[in-house]
């Protein structure tokens, strides 16, 4: 029997062009018809793939995946009015894939959405937001590779060669997958490390310096352990860029909770300390007023303006060197997937 060559990019969904039912003459025709209607649904699960690993918009991510269940949904239509090839077996595993593909990206990859949303209240959310992430993706990779493995069996069957693209979605959808798995892992060491100073922050904001102390020695404790940590781990083709960039944020937080914050709960002890006398003095008669209590008070006046411009330097540089920091990680972050992620 003469084989018969298909040119052919291996893509996660297919789309049919016409609702009107279909026949076809041989396989070739069939996978061929199929192969030339696949692109749109393609270029939108593309679109969606990179719009997780480029975009920062939570809404410009579910928007693509709505898009693309739309055009699944459409798919589905049109694959089962047309006719199949060689009875129906063949047109079922590609409606079973693409109603799989439809729930994963309607309950899971929606659920994932909601779950970012709250991602960043805790370690223990973060890390179940980045879990369900990974899982999803594995579960696309899987359906990928079982929507190839009957694909390749039809066409073997009727001996039709595949000539496979070097830039297929398969492929980008694994390099992808083991891309955001070292990205994910790094980024979780950072986040057990930075939601302290989430924590840190709130005491204070709240005036605690029994909280702030206790937040301060836990950032510090965290951060050492983060650089402990980062030592143990590789470089993702030789791309050392999010390691580094991390060890600075653990540095910068070393530095933050051992020298800095010492200063602004000193600040806090010594204001309190001034209400105190401030309350004591407004609460004695003029006449009353010793000048032990007047020299004291005068006395904290002026340790009180001096600390007040030391708390708010502090606070100043803190500021800066911390939005330097996360502007840091963010582009760093961006242009490693940017990087390792194909973008069409």
């Amino acid at each position: 029997m003469k084989n018969t060559t298909l040119k052919f990019t291996i893509a996660l969904l297919f789309v049919v062009s016409s609702l009107t039912a279909q026949s076809f003459k041989n396989a070739s025709e069939y996978l061929d018809f199929v192969a030339t209607e696949q692109q749109a649904i393609t270029k939108n699960m593309w679109k969606y793939t990179k719009a997780v690993a480029h975009s920062k918009s939570d809404r410009s991510i579910d928007g693509k995946r709505k898009t693309l269940l739309k055009t699944v949904d459409r798919a589905i239509a049109k694959i089962k009015k047309a006719n199949g090839f060689d009875g129906d077996d063949y047109k079922n595993k590609i409606l079973k894939h693409m109603i799989f593909n439809k729930n994963l990206l309607n309950q899971d990859y929606a659920k994932i959405i909601d779950m970012k949303a709250v991602a960043e209240q805790s370690y223990d959310a973060m890390e179940a937001y980045i879990l369900a992430q990974e899982l999803a993706d594995q579960k696309m990779e899987e359906s990928q590779q079982d929507y190839e493995k009957d694909f390749y069996e039809f066409a073997t069957k009727h001996n039709i060669e595949i000539i496979e693209s070097e830039t297929d979605l398969g492929k980008k959808m694994k390099l992808s997958n083991e891309v955001f798995e070292h990205y994910n892992d790094l980024y979780l060491i950072y986040f057990k490390v930075y939601i302290n100073e989430v924590y840190l922050w709130e005491a204070v904001e709240s005036n605690d310096v029994s909280a702030i102390q206790q937040n301060a020695n836990a950032l510090s404790v965290a951060a050492k352990e983060g650089l402990e940590i980062l030592k143990t781990k590789t470089t993702y083709k030789n791309d050392n860029s999010i390691l580094n960039v991390t060890k600075k944020a653990f540095e910068f937080f070393i530095e933050e909770s051992d020298t800095k914050i010492p200063q602004l709960t000193e600040f806090l002890i010594l204001n309190e300390d001034f209400e105190t006398i401030k309350s004591t003095l407004d609460q004695t008669p003029e006449r009353k007023r010793t000048k032990e209590q007047i020299d004291n008070y005068n006395k904290k006046v002026k340790d009180i303006n001096k600390a007040v411009k030391n708390y708010n330097k502090v606070n100043i540089e803190l500021n800066t060197q911390r939005q330097n920091i996360i502007n840091g990680l963010n582009n760093t972050n961006s242009n490693f997937l940017s990087k390792h992620i194909p973008k069409d």
